[in-house]
């Protein structure tokens, strides 16, 4: 149900049920949840990209699933729907949406750091059209991302929208060819793996923090971040490859 590989210090996470588009079931979840796991403890992988198999990124939840009482499967305990969108993270992750993102899709994309499309992706959360509620965050997250107004419309009417109207909205970072989802995506990889990992980590914890801290609070963690990182021996690279003008090579190693 989920492939993983590695290219460096890239990992590359599959859902692969392209004949259930992509639908979240207890496989799915304890499989991304188990490839995070990986992910988070393995040093040499600094950034990955979750992507879906076929012409779909994924439909959501598998409603077969729940239609026969196994709801409580697609979740895990650590990461909530498909073991990834209440999960805690370090490393950044970018969603390849590689086609439609809808109801737990979109959730699951939408609780990544990055989003790159492909010009057939659309993205929705067509829950209300079945007498549901859209519980893995879409509801309260989509409105801090692409404004109130917009949000309401799409949860109440449960209407999808392009991958184009999601780049105008400030929804996804790029769109892109079909056939060149994970290209992109590999490529903003790329520019991030270039970047120090622990820096990188550390900025994105603060990011990821912004709505529900206080101005002075999210002060007191960049400084604490700053502090920790000048202790790293790539706090030291850093400034040496700067000062001697050469690409500095990171190792990515916390002090004892």
């Amino acid at each position: 149900m989920i492939d993983f590989e590695t290219d460096g210090h890239l990992a590359i996470v599959t859902i692969n049920r392209p004949e259930a588009r992509n639908a979240v079931n207890g496989a799915v979840a304890s499989g991304i949840e188990e490839a995070i796991d990986e992910i988070e403890s393995n040093d040499d992988i600094w950034v990955w990209i979750l992507t879906g198999a076929g012409p779909t990124f994924s439909a959501g939840a598998d409603l077969k699933e729940i239609n026969a009482g196994n709801a409580a499967a697609l979740q895990t305990e650590r990461g909530g729907f498909a073991g990834i969108v209440q999960r805690d993270r370090c490393k950044p992750v970018i969603a390849a949406v590689n086609g439609p993102a809808l109801a737990g899709g979109l959730e699951v994309a939408i609780s990544c750091d990055m989003i790159v499309a492909s010009e057939m992706a659309t993205f929705g959360i067509p829950e209300v059209k079945r007498s549901l509620v859209a519980a893995a965050g879409g509801v309260f997250r989509l409105p801090k991302m692409v404004g109130e107004k917009i949000a309401f419309e799409m949860i109440a009417t449960g209407d999808p929208i392009t991958a184009e109207r999601a780049y105008e909205l400030g929804l996804v970072n790029h769109v892109c060819p079909p056939d060149e989802v994970l290209i992109w995506a590999k490529n903003i990889a790329g520019r991030v793996t270039a970047c120090a990992p622990l820096a990188v980590q550390e900025s994105l914890a603060i990011a990821r923090k912004r709505h529900a801290l206080s101005e002075a609070e999210l002060f007191e963690l960049s400084i604490n971040a700053f502090g920790k990182l000048a202790q790293t021996d790539d706090f030291r690279e850093g400034l040496m490859a700067f000062i001697e003008k050469r690409d500095p090579q990171w190792t990515g190693t916390r002090p004892d």
